[in-house]
């Protein structure tokens, strides 16, 4: 559905994005992640077709992101999103489906129908009155008046309240059950983790890590065992009546098994802990840009393979 090979960005002698090159599979959810100032933005605006690569292609839904055409396909949201403040929403959603030709039937249907999802009841308030989780909401529906296959959100939940972030989340989810492919950058990893598929990790205008979630996981995280005794073992703190064991490995939780028993006690829990994406991010960031590494079996790992590499600089445009 989405592939970008090799896409680069420079500004005069700054290169923001730097050989990019990832696919996004039908249907899926693919996330992008990486601190302030890693590309992110600046990649979904080339998708998008607001910015034109200073080299590399990109293709979505089978056009070029440059093409006109490819717009009809695609919903855009991006971080900032101002809005026509003394329109109310039904006339702000109402000029858009002009702007992609919806017919007025279909618009009116379509715009009541995205409205109630996103249940957004004050339709006649001026924008300008409305809160700006409300208004967030409207510019959700704006990206979705067209019906696209594609949408690309760019920190779709910035700056809401905790309830309303919540609400946008599921909502992007429940698009993606919907069969829309989606693309989105986010900071808060816990959201990206809930409904990612896969992953793409960016670092000073380069991905550096890209593959599933347990994928990435198993190649840059942790995963720590929390074996639980009914006597004490060496390494072991009392812990609600038992007593509690961290092992790094499977090894450590036989040798903790046999402890028990030498002392006359027995092993009464088992509990996995994995690294969360926030750890396996900070592992991967600290390691710095380089050539990237994809975890995983990835399907298209076949068709992506990334250089790396960027110019001193500071960020452009809230990357």
């Amino acid at each position: 559905m989405i592939e970008a090979q090799g896409l680069r960005k420079e500004y005069g002698g700054f290169v923001a994005v730097e050989g990019s090159t990832f696919a996004v599979e039908d249907g899926e959810v693919f996330g992008i992640i990486g601190p302030n100032g890693a590309g992110k933005t600046t990649t979904l605006k080339m998708l998008a077709g607001l910015l034109e690569p200073s080299g590399g292609t990109a293709t979505v839904a089978g056009f070029d992101a440059a093409d006109s055409a490819m717009r009809q396909r695609l919903g855009f949201l991006p971080e900032e999103s101002p809005l026509y403040e003394e329109m109310t929403p039904l006339t702000y959603l109402s000029f858009f489906a002009d702007l992609y030709d919806v017919p007025a039937g279909v618009a009116e249907r379509r715009m009541h129908e995205t409205l109630d999802d996103l249940d957004l009841a004050h339709r006649e308030r001026p924008l300008g009155d409305m809160s700006k989780g409300m208004k967030r909401k409207v510019a959700i529906a704006r990206s979705l008046i067209n019906d696209p296959d594609v949408l690309i959100y760019d920190e779709p939940a910035s700056g809401l309240d905790p309830l309303t972030t919540n609400y946008v989340i599921d909502f992007t989810e429940s698009l993606a059950a919907d069969g829309k492919t989606i693309v989105f950058s986010a900071h808060n990893l816990f959201h990206v983790e809930s409904i990612c598929d896969r992953v793409a990790i960016m670092n000073e205008g380069a991905i550096v890590a890209r593959g599933d979630l347990e994928s990435l996981r198993n190649e840059y995280g942790d995963r720590r065992y929390h074996v639980y005794t009914t006597v004490a073992v060496e390494g072991a703190e009392q812990q609600n009546g038992t007593w509690h064991r961290v092992a790094p490995d499977m090894d450590g939780v036989e040798a903790t098994r046999e402890a028990a028993a030498a002392a006359g006690g027995e092993v009464v829990d088992i509990r996995t802990e994995e690294s969360s994406l926030e750890e396996v991010f900070l592992n991967v960031a600290e390691e710095g840009a380089g050539t990237e590494r994809t975890a995983g079996a990835d399907e298209a790992d076949d068709r992506s393979k990334s250089s790396s590499g960027r110019s001193e600089g500071a960020g452009i445009e809230g990357q």
